[in-house]
């Protein structure tokens, strides 16, 4: 079973890119973010006509939207109402049994102070309401995989800079705390970090606004993929797709992807 999480930004707009993907990396579940695409106008034929015949799909116009696209029985398709959720949240269970949450975090805007920016305090807010929500729900031996844009870089070699980026939002130490609390509260495992170790710099977004990405290599580790303990040892492979930063009109994140065994 191979998973992929991938923040597409704007889905009609990179169908091919997606579809490419699908084909080239071998994925059984796809989970999207930013699909910025209301239900009625969601892509959903071309998936099925690609041999992904099962989608579950949470959107709006031009903004947000999340999506799990796969070409195994999704069932139990559920949207959780987190706080002020404007399509940030879908999840579906597998058939083994296990459940999938595909979630779009708050990005926060650009002032880290929850007094005078609205958005980062929706943002601590919504991380919040997700570690109460799973401590509520579910436990440590429950058979569960969190994935998506997290827009959080939570260790010091997830970002370009620690000391430059400790102001600014994605890294600030308020935003790492609340993403701490959350992996603590039913023991998640971080699995980029299970493969490579917190030493090594690891990153899944790069801005738009440095056109020699991969030179000035100025990115973050914003896309995550967790599992619960009673998955981590079907655990088998981790990959992130940097080259799809690469071409013509890509998205600003790349595909993450795990595989696990049988």
């Amino acid at each position: 079973m191979r998973i992929a999480t991938y923040n597409i930004n704007s889905v009609r707009l990179r169908i091919e890119r997606v579809l490419d993907l699908l084909k080239n990396s071998n994925i059984d579940v796809l989970c999207l973010q930013e699909t910025k695409a209301e239900n009625s106008k969601f892509p959903e034929s071309r998936f099925i006509d690609n041999g992904y015949e099962y989608c579950a799909f949470n959107g709006e116009k031009s903004y947000n939207g999340v999506a799990i696209i796969s070409r195994v029985p999704l069932t139990n398709i559920n949207i959780q109402e987190f706080v002020n959720t404007h399509a940030r949240h879908i999840s579906t269970d597998l058939p083994d049994g296990t459940s999938i949450h595909n979630f779009y975090i708050p990005a926060g805007g650009d002032e880290p102070d929850r007094d005078i920016n609205p958005k980062f305090a929706h943002k601590l807010d919504y991380v919040d309401s997700m570690t109460e929500y799973f401590k509520s729900n579910h436990d440590e031996n429950s058979k569960l995989i969190i994935v998506g844009d997290f827009n959080i870089a939570p260790y010091e070699h997830d970002v370009w800079s620690h000391k430059q980026l400790l102001k600014v939002v994605s890294h600030t130490p308020i935003e790492v705390e609340k993403l701490n609390s959350l992996k603590e509260s039913i023991n998640w495992i971080d699995v980029a970090r299970e493969y490579i170790p917190e030493s090594e710099k690891l990153y899944s977004w790069w801005s738009y606004r440095n056109k020699d990405w991969r030179k000035s290599n100025r990115g973050r580790r914003l896309d995550h993929i967790w599992v619960t303990n009673p998955l981590k040892p079907k655990l088998s492979k981790f990959e992130i797709l940097s080259d799809l930063r690469n071409g013509e009109k890509p998205s600003d994140h790349v595909p993450v992807i795990i595989e696990l065994q049988e």
